[in-house]
């Protein structure tokens, strides 16, 4: 595994830490790929025990696939091309419903060497959507095209851990806080 977008190695596996999670929520995963082609999914399923997490995923590189295969609507991607927060989401949704999973976790972007579409190289979205709702982050990354693929399937891991994360002090009475991100609260349960 490369370096994140701050170009720190991840402590561990973050892979490891979502699949564990969700096979102990009993809940399944399904990515879709853009710039990274298959990079996410292929660290998914090295992880022991990913089978009864990991539905599948789809890799839609090019713009019409994640139409037909994503099921992302024509005229958004007609309006504001493949590299967009609104198309991330339409992916991450289109896996989750395609695959039949718990949740879904997209990656689009421009790894380079040239802009795309007038996006410059660096510009990522990574987005998840869950049973809880949906949240797309925007990275603006520097490097070669390896560190931003690497560090784009970095992020797209650790944006999903959160939202688990979020989604797991949601069910627990009086940490609210923790869901909404605030962890001094959380740290002392909600007082």
């Amino acid at each position: 595994m490369g370096t994140d977008a701050n170009g720190r190695r991840p402590v561990g596996s973050p892979a490891a830490g979502v699949v564990h999670r969700l096979a102990q929520r009993h809940e399944t995963l399904a990515t879709v790929e853009s710039l990274t082609g298959g990079l996410l999914s292929a660290s998914i399923v090295e992880i022991a025990g990913v089978s009864g997490v990991y539905r599948g995923g789809l890799i839609v590189y090019a713009t019409e696939l994640k139409a037909w295969l994503a099921g992302v609507p024509e005229d958004l991607l007609a309006d504001r091309g493949p590299v967009d927060p609104d198309v991330a989401l339409a992916l991450a949704e289109g896996g989750r419903r395609r695959c039949g999973a718990d949740w879904g976790l997209a990656t689009t972007g421009v790894a380079g060497p040239q802009p795309q579409g007038g996006k410059p190289v660096g510009l990522v979205y990574v987005a998840v959507a869950g049973p809880g709702g949906a949240e797309v982050t925007r990275l603006d990354l520097d490097g070669g095209r390896d560190h931003i693929r690497s560090a784009t399937v970095i992020e797209a891991l650790r944006l999903l851990a959160q939202r688990i994360h979020a989604a797991d002090a949601a069910t627990v009475p009086g940490t609210q806080a923790a869901a909404d991100g605030d962890p001094a609260t959380a740290a002392t349960g909600g007082r």
